[in-house]
C-alpha cells in the first residue's frame, strides 16, 4: 500500500502494558498509521517518557484530545472503563472500536454499538464483517484455542485446566502480587474455579457444542516471569493421539498464528510473538492439551491488531510477523 492509502488508528489509554504493546505494533505496521495515543494522565509527554523502549522510535506525544479522523479506535482501558468511555464520549458510528477490556465479551452493547467476539480461529468471517470487536481475555484465548477443535466435533466433556501467567497479566498498576520482591522465586493461585474469563470461554464452547453443560475446572497460577501463558487442559477422550492430532491440525489449517506441534513445546517459543502453540498427549483415557501464548500479544494487543487487520480488509498477519526471543 502507498502511504496515502494507509488506514489510521487511534489508541485510548496508551500508558499501560497493553497500550504500550499496541503502540509498538502500530508504529511498525505496514498499512496502518498511528494517528494519536490518548492518555489523560500523560497528555503532552512524549510516548518514550512512559514507554522507555520507544526512545528513538517516535517523537509522538500523548494527546489530550481524541481526533475523529481515524478508521479504528483501540481501547486499552481497564475493565469497566471502556463502557464509561463510550457512554460519555461521542464516537462517530463509522469508526470501528476494538476493546481490550471485558466490558463487551458476553454480547453487551453500548449506545447502539454491537460487538463481535474477536477470536479469529473461532469466527474469522464474522470479524471481517464486524463494526466493533470485543477482544478476548488472555487466559480465555489460550484455553479456548486448546479446546475449540473438540467442541466443534462435539467431543467436549468435563474439562480440568491449569493456567500459569506472567506478572504483566496483572496490569501495570503496582500491587502486592506483582511486586518483584513478592513474585520472584514464588508461586500462588488466585480466583480458583471462578476466574472471570470462564464466562466467555463457556459462551464460545457452547456456541460450537450447544449440548455441552460440563464443568470447566480452571486453576489460575501466578508465574515467576513477566510474560507468557501456559495452559494444560485434560479431559476423558476415546480419541487416539493420532486421531486427536489430525482433528487439531485440520481445524487450525489456514489459521496463520495457531500451530499444532507434535514435539514438546516451551513458553519461550511464543514470548514476543502473536503465536499460540498447541501440543497433545494421550495418557490412558485422558487427552492432555497444552496451549501457550504471549499474554500481551496473542492474549491482548497482538490479537487486537489481528482483528483490526481482518475488519479493515488487510492481510491478517500484517505487522505481526514477530520473532520469539529464545535466549
Amino acid at each position: 500500500m502507498g502511504t496515502n492509502t494507509k488506514k489510521r488508528a487511534g489508541i485510548i489509554g496508551g500508558a499501560g502494558y497493553t497500550g504500550g504493546e499496541t503502540i509498538r505494533l502500530l508504529l511498525n505496521h505496514p498499512d496502518v498509521e498511528l494517528a494519536f495515543v490518548h492518555s489523560r494522565s500523560n497528555a503532552g509527554n512524549p510516548l518514550y517518557a512512559v514507554h522507555a523502549d520507544l526512545l528513538g522510535e517516535t517523537e509522538l506525544t500523548f494527546a489530550a484530545d481524541i481526533a475523529d479522523n481515524v478508521d479504528v479506535l483501540i481501547l486499552c482501558l481497564g475493565h469497566g472503563e471502556s463502557r464509561k468511555f463510550l457512554e460519555s464520549t461521542p464516537i462517530p458510528a463509522h469508526i470501528h472500536v476494538i476493546d481490550l477490556s471485558q466490558d463487551f465479551r458476553l454480547g453487551e452493547s453500548v449506545n447502539g454499538r454491537e460487538f463481535v467476539y474477536g477470536l479469529p480461529e473461532y469466527d474469522r468471517e464474522a470479524i471481517k464483517k464486524a463494526a466493533n470487536i470485543a477482544n478476548p481475555g488472555c487466559f480465555a484465548t489460550a484455553v479456548q484455542l486448546g479446546l475449540l477443535p473438540l467442541a466443534k466435533a462435539g467431543l467436549l466433556n468435563e474439562v480440568h485446566t491449569t493456567g500459569i501467567t506472567g506478572s504483566t497479566g496483572a496490569g501495570q498498576k503496582l500491587q502486592g502480587t506483582s511486586h518483584f520482591t513478592w513474585r520472584a522465586n514464588n508461586i500462588s493461585t488466585y480466583k480458583v474455579l471462578q476466574h472471570q474469563h470462564l464466562k466467555e470461554i463457556r459462551r464460545t464452547l457452547q456456541a460450537l457444542q450447544p449440548a455441552y453443560s460440563g464443568a470447566i475446572n480452571f486453576v489460575p497460577v501466578r508465574g515467576d516471569y513477566p510474560r507468557g501463558i501456559w495452559i494444560t487442559s485434560y479431559l476423558d477422550s476415546s480419541l487416539t493421539l493420532e486421531e486427536a492430532y489430525q482433528l487439531f491440525e485440520e481445524f487450525y489449517k489456514g489459521h496463520p498464528f495457531t500451530h499444532v506441534s507434535r514435539t514438546q513445546i516451551d513458553l519461550k517459543q511464543v514470548v514476543n510473538t502473536n503465536k499460540c502453540l498447541v501440543q497433545l498427549e494421550k495418557v490412558e483415557g485422558k487427552l492432555v492439551i497444552h496451549s501457550i501464548e504471549d499474554n500481551l500479544l496473542k492474549g491482548a494487543s497482538g490479537q487486537a491488531v489481528q482483528n483490526m487487520n481482518l475488519l479493515l480488509g488487510l492481510d491478517e498477519t500484517a505487522g505481526l510477523k514477530l520473532k520469539s526471543i529464545v535466549f
